[in-house]
């Protein structure tokens, strides 16, 4: 099987010379993926003021998002492949230019046909820019100790970003202009280039090639899924451009797995995803992203329309759960990882998460903060910490310097698909729950109250869901996962006698891989 022909990459004797600029080069990647991450929520905050300042419809709004979505979701595995083919700084460099000058067009955009043309390019080019970030991480850092810091730092980025987008947005949006939720992306992109450019080497060309026909077919089937269900999310999953766009997704991306085995230099080699470590990364961030998607939009409008909070005092009540993210995902990478590996941490956080979702389904329309908000943000937070923590430097453990872009790029695609999927799954479960509540208790017009308490059945609904999600995530990745630390790469220093028997643990894991 291919699964025997590529060795993991080398990692470096302990006698090997570290770039001593390392952890400088880990800011700059941390400041460009921070960028995307935010870009997420701060556009979402300021489309009501983007509408009312461009005239354009209410059924226009969803393109501000799909916009954005399609490209990225399409180009993932085609971008992550591009940085292995002609240079990971190169293909970073590309992403940063394009993102900040996409983002200075759709700033300055006078016209809705501009500034969705803006975010087609801003996608596209965060679909270069996320798998370059990770991949130049992976193989930056080559110490284990230093490897498991770095992905920490780099984790509670990531997974903080969303979050911190919802604060930056809403403070634009209220003190600026919605303009400036475009603007701020340049001063990141200003800071990530100048330090791409001065930090940043040429790496050396790693051997791979460009698989066209499975370009083609995963492009075209991660096109037809993200775009049917962002179709779903506003119109109906019994409309033709939903299932009929869905049907011809799901059959591109079923003809381009079986290409795979059969391609002479494949676009995703299967020894990436049959590993059952990446594996399992990659459906952890599945469907930590269909799940996530009940906090960062659900609890909002919770927050917004029931509690009567601001935009900014909403993104302001996600502190703790970002502040945790960050304490989680350190604690995860650094501590924990090299000691237990991956399988607690993913299976502890996803659990972690679920306990909070089911904690927030006891809202009402008069829920304290303090009471009834603080500690399932809190334990949501640490989860995710816990999962972004392990999955992240999981789904790129092991790989052949040549397969390190396309890992990469799994990582991201697992979360994007899984964004689309929780965007059009919930809004229908939310949807479905609120009308049904309506039409069990109201007769006649309903009274502000009355749409108060739809609204939050239509909530707590998509937070049981939500539980649900998580808990079958925590079996799924418990199943899935090898226990004990991860392998380690071949020529790794050696151990010292306190943990020879972690290194006994990743020893028989490799074995077991290279079997696999």
């Amino acid at each position: 099987m291919e699964a025997r022909s590529a060795a993991p990459a080398a990692a470096p004797s302990s006698g090997a010379a570290l770039d001593p600029r390392r952890w400088l080069i880990l800011a700059v990647i941390c400041t460009a993926y921070l960028m995307v991450g935010l870009d997420l929520t701060v556009v979402n905050l300021a489309i009501p003021s983007a509408q009312e300042a461009l005239g354009f419809s209410d059924a226009d709004r969803q393109w501000i998002v799909t916009a954005y979505a399609l490209p990225f979701g399409s180009l993932l595995l085609f971008c992550g492949r591009l940085s292995d083919l002609i240079g990971r700084k190169q293909t970073f460099l590309i992403g940063l230019t394009g993102f900040a000058v996409a983002s200075a067009v759709g700033g300055a955009a006078t016209n809705f046909g501009t500034l969705v043309t803006a975010r087609a390019a801003q996608g596209a080019f965060a679909a270069m820019l996320a798998p370059a970030a990770l991949a130049l991480l992976a193989t930056t850092f080559t110490d284990l100790k230093e490897k498991g810091k770095a992905f920490g730092i780099f984790s509670a980025v990531a997974a903080s970003g969303t979050g911190l987008g919802l604060i930056i947005g809403g403070a634009l949006t209220s003190a600026l202009d919605w303009r400036w939720s475009m603007y701020v992306n340049l001063l990141f992109a200003g800071v990530a280039i100048v330090g791409s450019v001065v930090l940043l080497k040429k790496q050396p060309k790693t051997g791979a090639r460009m698989d066209v026909p499975g370009v083609l077919l995963a492009s075209g089937g991660m096109f037809g899924v993200v775009f049917g269900f962002s179709n779903a999310a506003e119109d109906s999953w019994s409309t033709p451009s939903t299932w009929g766009v869905l049907a011809v997704g799901a059959a591109l991306l079923i003809g381009f797995a079986f290409w795979q085995t059969r391609a002479t230099h494949p676009l995703l080699p299967p020894r990436i995803v049959l590993d059952r470590n990446r594996g399992g990364a990659y459906l952890t961030m599945l469907l930590v992203g269909t799940g996530m998607f009940g906090v960062m939009l659900f609890l909002v409008y919770y927050m917004q329309n029931d509690l009567g909070y601001s935009a900014i005092v909403s993104g302001v009540a996600l502190l703790p759960m970002i502040v945790f993210t960050g304490v989680g995902a350190n604690t995860s990478a650094v501590k924990l990882m090299p000691r237990y590996g991956p399988r607690p941490l993913i299976t502890g956080g996803l659990l972690l998460s679920a306990v909070g979702m089911a904690w927030l389904t006891g809202i009402g329309t008069d829920s304290d903060y303090a009471l009834d908000l603080l500690g399932p943000l809190i334990a949501i937070g640490a989860g995710m910490g816990l999962i972004f923590g392990a999955a992240l430097r999981t789904g790129t453990a092991g790989v052949a310097m040549q397969d390190a872009g396309i890992a990469s790029a799994m990582v991201s695609t697992g979360q994007q698909l899984g964004g689309a999927i929780g965007t059009a799954l919930l809004n229908t479960i939310a949807a479905t729950a609120t009308t049904n509540w309506l039409s069990g208790q109201v007769q006649g017009k309903p009274s502000a109250e009355q749409l108060s308490l739809a609204a939050i059945e239509g909530y707590t609904t998509v937070f049981w869901w939500c539980t649900a999600i998580f808990v079958a995530g925590a079996v799924i990745s418990f199943l899935m996962l090898r226990s004990g630390p991860l392998p380690a790469p071949a020529g790794a220093p050696a151990a010292k006698p306190s943990e020879q028997s972690g290194q006994q643990s990743e020893q028989s894991g490799q074995a077991e891989a290279a079997r696999s």
